[in-house]
């Protein structure tokens, strides 16, 4: 029987994705599971999965084609039982199994999003115990397996490793234009311009901006930063910025909430969006869980989503559920910046460049590193008294690290 292939929802807030390359031709045999096309979003490039065994039909979504979620981008030929499996496996779970703990029956049916996951990390899902309904596991599941699969201890202080030195990235020729030159806008590029216009003339964006002394954080990362490298894992100053936000996250529950429409939904996760540059796009993906993580795994985590992105390996999971969004702007020099919110989201905090700074303290001059926090806001969820509030609190958070404050 033949069956239309949709493109399906590639992200929170995604409503569209460009067909970057397909995989499978007219007649090739695809497997459950195996790719059959590349597609690019503002927020993920990835792989579409078919979710059935058969032969590849007719392609209807062209090679550059933009195409909305729903739509169908071609068609499959395959066997009625293949389809029958797969609807059953979508078949929600009866009340009695979700009452049932010891239910099991879902355990070995995984989701496409789950399969990729867990590909990806090299994850042996018949391993993993699933919280989901009847045992199943779910994409939390995988996460977590992840987190714990890469986890060592930090050493102690007097124990040292030789750390390879980073080789030193050579700056481009430039190129010298003799007339002008023309350059098309991809299909990522007119996403994320699409989005940015759309969050600034649909949010009511307000700004603020704190100064905070990080002179002790200063010397706290610079204690530990070889005992992290290491471990292979560059301690930056991102994961104390992450924590402090986090951790205040937690007591301005409004701040960690989206808008939607009728209704404003304060999430019960703290799931923070980073956002990275990587071949002249920004990508935005995700530290789910970042409350439950202390500095270690927030650098464990960020260096994994960096390494990704740089790759172009980020996968569908790795962008959703993104609560609150923070940017590193100070990683090029910036002092001060007004972000752009991440849509539903309801504040961006930008952490500025460290300058260190002559300051009067007691009526003396002292030499001080100190840095700019820039948080925009949607005014129609928060006031200036909350935004100010959470700021401060961040603010306090990072000036208490001092070099013996224990990770």
């Amino acid at each position: 029987m033949t069956i239309d292939i949709v493109m399906p929802q590639l992200g929170e807030s995604v409503t569209e994705g460009t067909i970057s390359r397909w995989l499978k031709k007219p007649g090739d045999e695809v497997e459950e599971y195996e790719p059959i096309c590349e597609v690019e979003t503002d927020k993920v490039n990835t792989e579409i999965p078919s979710l059935y065994n058969g032969k590849m039909g007719e392609i209807l979504a062209q090679e550059g084609q933009t195409v909305a979620v729903g739509e169908i981008i071609c068609k499959m030929e395959v066997e009625s039982e293949t389809v029958s499996q797969a609807v059953e496996s979508d078949k929600p779970i009866s009340k009695t199994q979700e009452r049932n703990e010891a239910d099991t029956s879902m355990k070995h049916r995984y989701s496409p999003a789950v399969l990729r996951l867990a590909q990806e990390n090299q994850i042996d899902l018949t391993k993993l115990s699933g919280s989901g309904k009847g045992g199943r596991i779910t994409r939390k599941d995988v996460l977590h397996a992840v987190e714990n699969k890469s986890a060592v201890s930090i050493p102690a202080k007097n124990v040292t490793a030789p750390v390879e030195k980073r080789k030193v990235k050579e700056t481009p020729p430039l190129e010298i234009l003799v007339e002008d030159k023309i350059v098309p806008v991809s299909s990522i590029r007119r996403t994320i311009a699409e989005r940015m216009v759309k969050s600034k003339t649909e949010i009511p964006h307000a700004w603020t901006m704190m100064e905070a002394d990080v002179s002790g954080l200063v010397a706290l990362r610079n204690k530990y930063k070889n005992d992290f490298a290491a471990n292979g894992i560059p301690l930056t100053f991102m994961p104390f910025f992450i924590k402090a936000t986090v951790d205040t996250l937690r007591e301005f529950p409004y701040v960690n909430s989206v808008w939607a429409e009728d209704k404003i939904v304060l999430k019960k996760d703290i799931n923070i969006s980073v956002a990275i540059a990587a071949n002249d796009a920004l990508y935005v993906p995700v530290i789910h869980q970042a409350d439950e993580k202390n500095i270690f795994g927030i650098a464990r985590s960020l260096q994994h989503l960096i390494h990704k992105t740089r790759n172009g390996n980020l996968g569908i999971a790795d962008t959703q559920g993104g609560t609150f969004t923070v940017n590193n702007t100070g990683s090029f020099g910036s002092i001060a910046s007004q972000p752009i919110i991440n849509q539903p989201q309801v504040a961006i905090l930008s952490f500025e460049s460290i300058v260190k700074k002559p300051v009067v303290i007691d009526d003396m001059i002292a030499i001080r590193n100190r840095m700019n926090l820039c948080l925009s806001l949607d005014h129609r969820v928060l006031d200036g008294l909350t935004a100010g509030q959470f700021l401060a609190r961040v603010k306090e958070r990072l000036e208490s690290y001092q070099v013996d404050t224990a990770l």
